[in-house]
């Protein structure tokens, strides 16, 4: 637990947070959330090495105490006292890319049949039995699995139930994953299930980086002597870890320190009572580790700063946090000397939430553009409001670059409706477009490859139906071969790559119209991350085209991205267009069974360099999308009494669906949208 990156910003509270769920594995697991290249895989794997050894049953693969065998082991039953050995807590790493079967164990559908024999083949949940089991990306992992995890982490036992066979064994380990919240983010229901989370980055102090390249260095020369430096404080950190346990039993929670368990969670409003349960099993936790018999308040600090800030997400585009001055005051609020009359205070105060009727959000400042804001010429830039030249042209002429004006908030975001690429795709589970996999509902049969995963029971039972003469049968019972198993074919739905390429030039008008074509994309952001969507972002203005976000699970970078994203200047939409068309070639290669849905936001214009066919340009570069088969979606931003339809041409050049920016939201919400377009 000491080697070899002690600097490392934040490992502190990671080293006490795996040390809490070592002394009680109660409280649920923890969440390390870091920057690339700061030591959470090596300091997970280090746990280890200080976990108290475990007694288990001698042949036994699911890890059954002699002391108290588990009576519905598969491998049982065990008699009491059986013959056992001492050996050290494992360590068991879940790979991504693993399958159901890999995690929970496999069921031998063929044997159960023909021979009536229940086979069952362990998976990593048994094999984590009593130690640890370490989820490295586990934002990437598929959310099905993610969920499989954490529910047997908290009821300590695994089933596998495949066509009426079923298999239980105990699953009780110390979950801990690891991820990169720039490659996305954990559902919030997710993240909650997660008992305690920490925030680890590197250090900027010189000193301190020199330090770790320093143990690195040694490390690396002479990896035995460099763990025997660390052996002695290791052994010492074994030890504690292991009294820590013992004393766990006796903590007492009095009523004082549960009330100010249950102020802190109710002051972050955070939603259910696992927050109240996981901090107050923390704090138990945290005083047995320091050696006292009572929770402190001490105690409870500690734990709500651990078990509190993931909880506080309410969409995607939040980032974990905890409020000092709040926690502080909850706990102040509720100590037993605070007690008083509620009713106390100065009644002069006023009410925090009365702003004297002059509060609220000031509206946004009048575009001034007027209803024939599309009536300037192609390429000219904001209104005069917005202090900028009114000729773009020969601003860009003069200085090489797009005038910028500053960047406009998103409109609120709205439920948006389902855009799908047509057709059965087989990519990974998602929810928006269908596809061929692993999950889903049963829409046929097909012989087996391999080990059958999925049984049609109907199709087995047909296959072998006219077999039963020839094959002796007399009794009530099928007889039944290999050749007639049939494997069950389902029909889900998976994830796509949703490729924004979104017009920031000054064609797109008024600030007012900028605003509502950002909040419509942070909700098709919102509308991907719910689908189990990757994302990426490419944007054009001025003379060029940019890719803004490389395809990534992190739809709150997207969101980032889109919010600081500045407009002004030309439309160079030909090259928006071609570097989409490069974006998805790449990532074809990188990862074929995606399919990828392109959503372009635009008006439609485009202007460049003066002179030259741009218009043409732009649909030749649309007729590249359409050969390479993307399914596309423009989304109209044109506005005014005079429309020019150029978004409507742009979609069919690209074979796409064109859709108005109100037709974007669900039935219930297009009013709404309608009014902030008309606003704008």
């Amino acid at each position: 637990m000491s080697y070899p990156f002690g600097a490392v910003v934040g490992m502190d509270d990671m080293r006490l947070a795996l040390l809490l769920n070592a002394v009680s594995p109660a409280v649920g697991g923890v969440l390390v959330r870091g920057e690339k290249g700061t030591a959470k895989s090596t300091t997970v794997r280090a746990l280890a090495a200080v976990l108290p050894p475990v007694d288990v049953v001698l042949g036994c693969r699911f890890a059954c105490d002699p002391a108290a065998p588990d009576p519905a082991c598969p491998d049982g039953p065990h008699d009491p006292g059986a013959p056992g050995h001492t050996r050290p807590a494992r360590l068991v790493e879940l790979p991504v890319g693993a399958s159901e079967d890999r995690v929970v164990g496999s069921l031998d559908l063929e044997r159960a049949l023909t021979e009536g024999v229940k086979a069952f083949e362990p998976g990593l949940l048994a094999a984590a039995h009593r130690g640890v089991l370490y989820v490295d990306e586990v934002n990437l992992l598929h959310d099905h699995l993610v969920d499989l995890l954490l529910d047997a982490a908290a009821l300590g036992t695994a089933y596998v139930e495949r066509e009426g066979v079923s298999v239980r064994h105990a699953a009780r380990f110390l979950l801990v994953g690891t991820m990169n919240p720039e490659e996305g983010e954990l559902r919030p229901q997710l993240l909650d299930r997660f008992g305690l989370t920490v925030e680890v980055a590197a250090p900027r102090d010189p000193a301190e980086r020199a330090e770790v390249v320093r143990r690195r260095f040694a490390y690396d020369a002479d990896p035995a002597g460099f763990a025997a430096t660390w052996a002695a404080e290791e052994a010492g950190l074994a030890r504690r870890i292991a009294e820590a346990r013992a004393r766990l039993p006796h903590v007492v929670l009095s009523d004082g320190a549960l009330r100010q368990v249950t102020a802190v969670c109710a002051a972050f409003d955070v939603d259910g009572l696992r927050a109240d349960l996981v901090t107050a099993r923390a704090a138990i936790a945290h005083a047995a580790w320091c050696g006292r018999d009572e929770v402190t308040e001490d105690d409870v600090r500690v734990a709500a700063r651990l078990a509190l800030p993931h909880r506080r997400r309410r969409n995607p585009f939040d980032a974990p946090g905890l409020d000092d001055d709040t926690l502080e005051q909850a706990l102040q609020d509720a100590r037993p000397e605070d007690d008083g009359d509620p009713d106390e205070g100065d009644p002069d105060e006023g009410d925090p939430d009365d702003d004297g009727g002059g509060g609220g959000t000031p509206p946004p400042p009048s575009d001034g553009g007027g209803p024939d804001d599309h009536s300037r010429a192609e390429g000219d830039g904001p209104a005069p409001e917005d202090g900028q030249y009114r000729d773009n042209g020969s601003r860009e002429a003069e200085t090489g670059q797009a005038p910028e004006r500053a960047a406009v908030a998103p409109a609120d975001p709205f439920r948006a409706r389902r855009l799908e690429v047509p057709g059965i795709g087989a990519g990974v589970a998602g929810r928006r477009s269908r596809a061929r996999g692993d999950r889903g509902r049963v829409v046929g049969a097909t012989r087996p490859t391999g080990a059958v995963t999925r049984l049609h029971l109907t199709g087995t039972v047909l296959a072998a139906a006219p077999h039963q003469v020839a094959r002796g049968r007399t009794g009530p019972g099928l007889r039944i071969a290999r050749e007639d198993l049939r494997q069950a074919t389902l029909e889900g739905r998976e994830g796509n790559l949703v490729l924004f390429v979104v017009d920031a030039s000054g064609s797109m008008g008024s600030r007012a119209r900028m605003a509502a074509v950002k909040g419509a994309v942070l909700s098709l952001l919102l509308d991907a991350y719910q689908r189990r969507d990757k994302v990426g972002l490419v944007t054009f203005r001025g003379t060029a085209a940019e890719l803004a976000l490389p395809p990534t699970w992190s739809v709150e970078a997207a969101a980032a991205r889109l919010t600081e994203l500045p407009t002004g200047g030309r439309t160079p939409l030909a090259a928006g267009l071609l570097r989409a068309h490069d974006t998805l070639r790449v990532e074809r290669v990188r990862d074929p069974q995606r399919r990828p849905l392109l959503v372009v936001v635009t008006d439609g214009r485009a202007t460049g360099a003066r002179g030259g066919d741009h218009l043409g340009e732009a649909r030749r570069a649309a007729g590249l999308l359409a050969a390479g088969d993307v399914t596309s979606v423009v989304v109209d931003c044109e506005s005014g009494p005079v429309r020019l339809g150029l978004a409507g041409a742009l979609g069919t050049a690209l074979g796409a669906q064109t859709l108005r920016l109100e037709e974007l939201a669900a039935e219930s919400l297009a009013a709404t949208v309608r009014s902030v377009r008309e606003a704008a």
